[in-house]
């Protein structure tokens, strides 16, 4: 076990046998464990940092396997020796898998060295197709925000002006119909930030479609040089793979949650309503008053915050991308690996493991 990858992997038993327990989910629950453990005092991390393990795998297992919790509560049992011993056996090989990733890194460097020019060329052809192809994509998705909020505001202008006229009418009246009214509008809020969210998804598709045809374009431009050097330049494009399709999930998380923070901003219209509903008719209006006037302005500010926020994340994302690139053509001039091809492989380690552990780990059947 002195030379190669941390450790061989546990053959894997038949699928479906990890009934319905999502490795990923458990890689990163332990994965980030891992890292904040090595961001902290050793002395002191070890018993709160277990203690935060054994929470967080409670509260994913539980809802992964609320049908069979008595399973649940044996695999997190199972799984929390499983995580120190896998923590301190990546401690223990780290510094030579750092040594290993550089070395790798090195003699590709010396066996590219030949055909240099060619390879910093092909990357940099592939750099600025990515750029020319990620920007109609920026500009769609900035379109979509902008179409997106555009339809949210129109069809919440006319509660604005209905709610105007109700005021018009006597208290009674526009107490009785204050909590329908206020229903309608917090579906209308629901529907129409589900509308966005339906309008930027096939664009986040999209985005991460091209990334994938990217790394392919270079890995076929790249195959001429890559005879000798096969395995090495494979983990970088892999790599690469990686962090670009890290940077498209982020994104693709990024535009919900714009989309969740305008709901956030919009609810509290309806809920004030409901609240003015519950006091007495008379003075409802006197609550109502500043509320109708304010209801289309703060409408019109959250609308503007969400496409502010959102519009650009296609260029910064775009940017990402080409950083990447560079990063990696940087690698292959110099021959220098950095701190994240290290993290990578250490991450890698975790998920494969954990993978193996569950499928050894299958529910007693029945």
């Amino acid at each position: 076990q002195g030379n190669g990858p941390v450790w061989a992997l546990t053959p894997a038993p038949p699928a479906g046998s990890r009934a319905d327990v999502n490795p990923d989910e458990v890689a990163s629950v332990i994965w980030k464990y891992f890292t904040e453990l090595g961001s902290n005092a050793k002395d002191t991390a070890e018993q709160l940092h277990q203690s935060e393990l054994s929470k967080q795998l409670n509260t994913l297992l539980k809802s992964q396997l609320q049908s069979v919790s008595a399973y649940a509560e044996d695999l997190q049992q199972r799984l929390e020796p499983f995580a120190a011993e896998l923590q301190a056996k990546l401690a223990q090989d780290s510094q030579r898998l750092k040594e290993q990733i550089q070395r790798e890194l090195q003699e590709l460097q010396a066996k590219l060295a030949p055909y240099a020019d060619q390879v910093h060329q092909q990357i940099g052809t592939n750099i600025r197709q990515l750029r020319a192809r990620m920007g109609p994509y920026a500009e769609e998705l900035r379109s979509q925000v902008d179409l997106g909020a555009g339809e949210l505001r129109r069809a919440l202008e006319p509660y604005a002006a209905e709610l105007r006229e109700r005021l018009q009418d006597n208290a009674e009246s526009v107490q009785a119909s204050l909590s329908p009214y206020a229903e309608r509008l917090q579906r209308q809020i629901d529907g129409g930030v589900e509308g966005v969210k339906q309008r930027l998804s096939p664009v986040a598709d999209e985005l991460k479609a091209q990334v994938e045809q990217s790394v392919a374009e270079l890995r076929r431009g790249l195959s001429p040089y890559a005879q000798e050097v096969r395995d090495g330049l494979e983990r970088q494009l892999q790599s690469l793979s990686a962090q670009m399709e890290r940077a498209a999930e982020e994104l693709r998380a990024r535009l919900a949650a714009s989309s969740e923070e305008l709901r956030a901003q919009l609810s509290p219209l309806a809920r004030e309503l409901r609240e003015a509903a519950s006091g007495d008719a008379e003075s409802l209006r006197q609550r109502l008053q500043p509320l109708a006037q304010q209801l289309e302005q703060r409408l019109g500010q959250s609308l503007e915050t969400f496409r502010q926020q959102a519009a650009p994340f296609g260029e910064t994302f775009g940017q990402q991308l080409v950083q990447r690139l560079e990063e990696m053509r940087g690698k292959l001039d110099s021959g220098a690996a950095g701190v994240e091809d290290h993290l990578e492989l250490l991450e890698k380690e975790v998920r494969d493991k954990v993978a193996a552990f569950l499928s050894t780990a299958a529910p007693p059947q029945n």
